[in-house]
């Protein structure tokens, strides 16, 4: 899995989540950090990724 984004805010996450469900790209969620405090990152697969960052442009 690759780092794909890192959300703004809830909002945000929520919206690239919907994106990302929507066309059936896996994602999970992970932190900056070992300890799991922190920014969340949605992290792809890296065969996904080229698709996931070409939804994310067409949707804004």
């Amino acid at each position: 899995m690759v780092k794909f984004y890192d959300p703004k805010d809830a909002a945000d996450l929520a919206r690239v989540e919907a994106i990302l469900r929507e066309a059936g790209i896996e994602y999970f969620l992970a932190s900056e950090t070992e300890a799991g405090i922190g920014p969340r990152q949605i992290r792809v697969a890296e065969e996904d990724l080229p698709t996931a960052e070409e939804l994310l442009r067409r949707a804004g």
